[in-house]
């Protein structure tokens, strides 16, 4: 799908910092840390809740009362005159987000969305399926994450095997995507500089707590030093594989968000009215079964032909690369070279909260095109189910 009438306001978007799995965030109820982040940043933005008339909200991982999704989240914002719809698209849950509220606002039901996506794989629920039909009535149980990250129901195999398959079929070393690793942790340290410079120009701080014990949560947490050393000494996961624990992202918590709004809106809720930031499109793909990887490349594609842009016109690039080998695989197919994009980091640095993930990367490549001066910027990535979605945006700098 194309549009032409979706903006979105500079600096109406946000993250949380990401924590790794079990780290800082790991107690806290997700979709009441999206709703205090958010309400926090509005009031620090001088944006009032009052400006939209739309809440979508987005997550992969149920909560306590998560039922009540979108309209609960509008209520804790200060907002409860307004709802939305409740989203669940696994790892491309921001990028579905981001199509839902354009249409919206495409169509005209809406002026002003704000879509909010959140997720806590720490700690996740465990599910009882009960079965009057079994033995003793006695029902099936699930680890909502766990059970989820290492079985598909239809491919019949682990996340991990998607990517030791693509990386067989398409010939992609072991030694590629260490050095692919390398790279994204190296370009990750430039958003680190200058006491995380570019960090701060979109990351909230969460506050956990209250008085002498208030805790503030104001970077990520949980990743490492990465060295060619180090990654050279790690064994595959996989017996017979080369994915390693190295070259691979690792589950986090945290929440991020992003306003839709038609022209009018953009420039009364914008912190820059010189900058416009348009969404041109979007893609989704799926691909053959167990080779997940492999769907970003025709969910891109059809990101750009929809807006009728050449990825070579694309000036800066973020993908969801849970595995190095999506990137390496990226990169080959579309004849992109691999230190040509996801500038300032990506999830398989940061981390994979899986539903605000989508939205941290977009954002990192709003302000990459602030900074460069303006362009296209192409986001995609991939998604359970051997799914992938894209976005293309539009930044242009007066």
């Amino acid at each position: 799908m194309a549009f032409s009438k979706v903006f979105i306001p500079y600096g109406a978007y946000w993250s949380s910092p990401f924590c790794r799995w079990q780290g800082g965030l790991s107690g806290v109820h997700s979709l009441k840390l999206a709703a205090q982040v958010a309400a926090a940043t509005l009031k620090e933005k001088g944006i009032s809740a009052e400006a939209f008339d739309g809440l979508d909200v987005g997550f992969t991982v149920p909560q306590q009362h998560a039922f009540y999704g979108a309209p609960w989240v509008a209520a804790l914002i200060g907002n409860p005159g307004i709802s939305g719809v409740n989203i669940s698209q696994a790892c491309a849950t921001s990028a579905r987000l981001l199509a839902h509220g354009a249409l919206e606002v495409e169509a005209g039901n809406r002026k002003a969305v704000l879509s909010i996506a959140c997720d806590r794989t720490s700690n996740g629920p465990h599910i009882y399926y009960p079965d009057q039909n079994a033995p003793g009535a006695r029902g099936k149980s699930e680890d909502w994450v766990w059970d989820n990250f290492n079985f598909d129901p239809y491919g019949k195999v682990p996340m991990i095997t998607t990517a030791e398959n693509v990386a067989k079929e398409a010939g992609i070393s072991r030694q590629e995507q260490d050095q692919m690793t390398l790279l994204r942790y190296e370009q990750y340290q430039d958003a680190l500089a200058d006491d995380r410079a570019f960090q701060k120009r979109y990351m909230s701080t969460v506050a956990l707590g209250r008085g002498k014990r208030q805790k503030l949560i104001t970077d990520d947490e949980g990743g490492h030093p990465t060295t060619a050393e180090g990654l050279a000494k790690l064994k595959p996961v996989v017996e017979g594989g080369s994915v390693t624990f190295g070259s691979q992202t690792f589950p986090a918590d945290g929440n991020a968000a992003m306003v839709f709004c038609d022209k009018a809106q953009a420039d009364k809720l914008s912190a820059d009215k010189s900058i416009s930031i348009q969404v041109l499109s979007y893609g989704m793909a799926r691909t053959q079964k167990a080779y997940m990887a492999k769907a970003v490349v025709p969910a891109a594609q059809e990101a750009l032909s929809r807006a009728g842009v050449a990825i070579a016109d694309c000036r800066a690039i973020k993908t969801h690369n849970p595995f190095a080998v999506n990137d390496v695989y990226f990169c080959n197919e579309m004849n992109v070279k691999p230190e040509a994009m996801n500038h300032y980091g990506s999830p398989l640095i940061w981390g994979h909260p899986q539903g605000p993930t989508g939205f941290r990367a977009m954002i990192e490549m709003i302000e990459e095109l602030v900074i460069t001066g303006g362009g296209y910027g192409l986001f995609a990535g991939c998604a359970a189910g051997d799914t992938a979605m894209a976005t293309l945006l539009k930044v242009d700098c007066a």
